[in-house]
Formats: structure tokens, sequence, C-alpha cells
């Protein structure tokens, strides 16, 4: 089962058991529980709940794993030629880590394939001498 949320006017797909790094948030520590109610879409293996432009009464619930950590450096250089002039800044975005704990779509059927085929199965070979 999956689902498309939007977070900080970013969409995200996500299962369950899923790790997140969303924008931010502060006041939150680690191993609170974070509900994200803007839900566009989702799908339990047959048919797909799409919202217009949301799905009523969904939501994905998630569990705060790192409160505050920081994203890669970037590093901004300005360089203006022939006339002696720079300027270097840099930023570190601050995100907040979430794993996936529930997905909640009312009225939506999950369904789970048991007796598939897998991929990771060599194909049977057939081992019958060869005729010359």
């Amino acid at each position: 089962m999956f689902a498309v949320i939007e977070n900080g006017s970013r969409q995200h797909r996500v299962q369950e058991g899923d790790l997140l790094s969303i924008d931010y948030q502060a006041g939150l520590e680690a191993g609170a529980q974070v509900t994200f109610d803007r839900v566009f879409l989702a799908n339990g293996g047959g048919n797909s709940a799409i919202g217009k432009p949301l799905v009523d009464g969904a939501t994905v619930e998630a569990e705060v794993i790192v409160a505050e950590e920081k994203g890669p450096k970037l590093e901004i250089q300005k360089i203006r030629r022939r006339k002696n002039s720079r300027r270097h800044t840099g930023h570190r975005q601050k995100y907040t880590s979430v794993r996936i704990t529930s997905i909640n779509v009312p009225g939506l059927e999950v369904v789970k394939n048991e007796g598939s085929s897998t991929k990771d199965e060599p194909a049977a070979k057939d081992e019958s001498p060869a005729e010359e």
C-alpha cells in the first residue's frame, strides 16, 4: 500500500516503514507522532483512491526519528571578473527525519498477492539429455 502526500509544497510517495526527510518543524522531539492529512492518492494493490484534490478522510501517520538534522552544505560564490569583487557564502538546510507508521484511507480495499511468482527465481530448465 502506498500514498502520495504533500509536505512543504513537495509531494512524496510513501509506504509503511519508509524513512522520509521533511522540512524542519520546530517543537517536535524524537518519538513524537506527526499526521499528514494532505493525501492526494492512495493505492492498496487494487483500485486507487484519487483525490480531487485530496482524498476525504485519508491520513498518514509518522513517527519522528531525528528532530533536527542538517542537509548538505551549499556554497554560493559570486565573482565579478576584473573588479576584485568576490562574495562567498554557504547554507545548510534543516530537516526532520520521520518513519511512516501507517496509512489510513477509509473505504480502500487492500489486496495482497500471495501466489504470485517472483522474478528472483530462475526458470526451470529441461534437463533431458541432448539427442545426436
